[in-house]
């Protein structure tokens, strides 16, 4: 079976750190980016089959990258998770709305995280 691919998007180093380990244990080929610029380029380069996206972020939102990576015809079959600790109903809403397949929110279990991406993935 083919590796599958997951583009770890945040700019909390701990997070990534913690999250790439876990994911390179089940076996993923993970890669990271910083913001959504780096996110886009990666996602170009590299067809992730999933993004995990942090909403806040430097210079480009998660919003913005999840929109471009929509837009990219290329990248139409990427699923995209949010994992953000905007937590209220209307943040969850705006980001599943605007075509996010799943919505975390931080604090979080990196089990479940784990189990939800492989349920997502098939």
């Amino acid at each position: 079976m083919k590796q599958k691919k997951i583009l770890i998007v945040d700019d909390e180093p701990n997070i990534v750190m913690s999250l790439e380990y876990a994911f390179k244990k089940k076996d993923f080929e993970v890669f990271i980016a910083r913001d959504g610029t780096e996110a886009l380029e990666i996602s170009d380069r590299e067809r992730p089959d999933l993004i995990l996206l942090d909403i806040m972020m430097p210079e480009m939102d998660g919003y913005e990258t999840l929109k471009r990576v929509r837009d990219n015809k290329d990248l139409s079959h990427t699923k995209v998770v949010f994992l953000s600790a905007k937590s209220k109903e209307k943040d969850v809403e705006k980001g599943l709305k605007m075509g996010a397949d799943s919505y975390m929110t931080k604090p979080f279990s990196i089990k479940k995280v784990i189990s939800d991406i492989e349920d997502l993935l098939g």
